[in-house]
């Protein structure tokens, strides 16, 4: 897997779900995560279905968070799975050769995460958030430039990264950055891909 550099995780947002898909594909961003633990089953498939019909053969691929059932019925390209969610091993037994993301939190976490052989993983919370209800303690850029340092497969910096920031952990080797409530939290969409994308380039 290719560095995807800006990825952008969908909670609560301002935009309808395929207005920011649609966005996404027309912007070039890699990685489009759908990422909300609020909706019911049956919300959840039909928007994760709406999501996939937008990015569906295009450069934008679709990832669905914690679900393997859902990732699988809605022809997701990706599943991301956190500390938390279903194991790894049977995550695969669901999701067959689908690729798999794994969230970590620690350099512990992240050496055993690299030892199942995932796609990516991501690495966080760089710095304090709320984007989550229960966030873990922030990793900071040090550790991040170290997990970076050692894996062998992209790692995606996640958690309270903003434009003011977002050069640090550039700074740090991060080649990917995720981000939630700076494109969550706004109608300006395509001026903030923008932003963020010539700042990590």
């Amino acid at each position: 897997m290719n560095n995807p550099g800006l990825y952008i995780i969908i909670t609560k947002p301002y935009l309808p779900y395929t207005t920011i898909a649609e966005k996404c594909v027309a912007n070039g961003i890699k990685m489009l995560q759908l990422r909300e633990k609020h909706l019911s089953d049956k919300e959840l498939l039909k928007t994760a279905r709406q999501i996939s019909s937008v990015t569906k053969g295009t450069e934008t691929k679709f990832v669905v968070n914690d679900r393997p059932d859902i990732a699988v019925l809605s022809d997701a390209d990706y599943l991301h799975i956190g500390q938390d969610d279903i194991s790894f091993e049977d995550a695969r037994k669901i999701v067959g050769d689908m690729k798999i993301g794994i969230s970590t939190h620690s350099i512990k976490q992240a050496k055993e995460a690299l030892e199942k052989k995932p796609d990516y993983i991501g690495f966080g919370p760089v710095y304090p958030t709320n984007a989550k209800e229960k966030p873990d303690d922030p990793v900071g850029t040090e550790n991040l430039r170290k997990v970076i340092g050692f894996a062998n497969v992209p790692v995606i910096a996640i958690g309270g990264i903003f434009p003011e920031n977002v050069s640090e952990v550039i700074n740090a080797g991060a080649k990917n950055i995720a981000m939630v409530r700076y494109f969550m939290q706004t109608n300006d969409f395509d001026n903030r891909i923008n932003k963020i994308k010539n700042l990590i380039n």
